[in-house]
């Protein structure tokens, strides 16, 4: 009973390893996974569009800025070549062109500041662009590979799914058949794992410990052992 209990148990290794295979299988025909990285280049793509699209702006913006602070340079510098000159000589005049003069550099000031929160705007985007740009990169790549990759793992999938069928076919004609019954139905039942090992009083299916007691009665029990939780098939390891 314990070598066909151990078949059973490699049985069940195989069928396992085949129900990987088959879902790895139906992924890849599906689509999905390629579908899942075309929309992370979409992702990445979108991002560096709308990073390129915000330094764009800020560019025009600090070009408008740094236009105006020229205007306003050529504008103070005539005020001051007025003032100089001697054209004006009332006192009032004067006053209102120095005032002018200041108000103008006040602006000016201001109007640099704002360029230079324009500059570091664009340093820190230009920075993003360029991780993005890498993203980018990134992505394309993986997408491309992998959708290269896809046929060459379908096929790997079919040879290692013929082989492992082959093994799990000689193993089930070792087994008796109302044992294999058994374990087939409970597969069905219980998400494809009909046996587990016990090791170390624990279910390796249900991961529950099992009591003493009842380790002491699967001790003494010749026939086919349960776990009293999930009431899988148990193989003593």
């Amino acid at each position: 009973m314990t070598d066909e209990m151990d078949r059973l148990l490699d049985l069940q290794e195989r069928d396992s390893a085949l129900a990987r295979l088959r879902s790895r299988r139906e992924e890849i025909e599906s689509g999905e996974e390629i579908r899942r990285l075309r929309g992370s280049v979409e992702d990445v793509e979108r991002t560096l569009g709308e990073l390129r699209l915000a330094n764009d702006a800020v560019t025009a913006e600090q070009r408008r800025l740094e236009n105006e602070i020229d205007s306003v340079s050529r504008k103070t510098d005539a005020e001051q070549k007025r003032l100089y000159d001697g054209t004006i000589v009332n006192v009032k005049e004067l006053d209102a062109l120095q005032a002018e003069i200041k108000n103008l550099g006040e602006r000016r000031g201001r109007l640099e500041d704002d360029v230079l929160e324009r500059m570091e705007r664009r340093e820190g985007l230009e920075t993003r662009i360029v991780t993005a740009e890498a993203d980018v990169t990134s992505a394309r790549d993986t997408l491309e590979r992998e959708s290269a990759g896809s046929a060459t793992e379908l096929e790997r999938i079919s040879k290692d799914t013929g082989n492992l069928q082959e093994q799990r076919d000689g193993l089930a004609a070792g087994i008796d058949g109302e044992l294999l019954e058994l374990y087939e139905d409970l597969r069905s039942q219980k998400r494809g794992v009909g046996v587990a090992a016990l090791i170390d009083g624990v279910c390796q299916g249900c991961h529950q410990k099992l009591s003493a007691m009842e380790l002491d009665r699967l001790k003494k029990t010749s026939g086919i052992k349960r776990c009293e939780y999930c009431r899988r098939i148990l193989v003593a390891r």
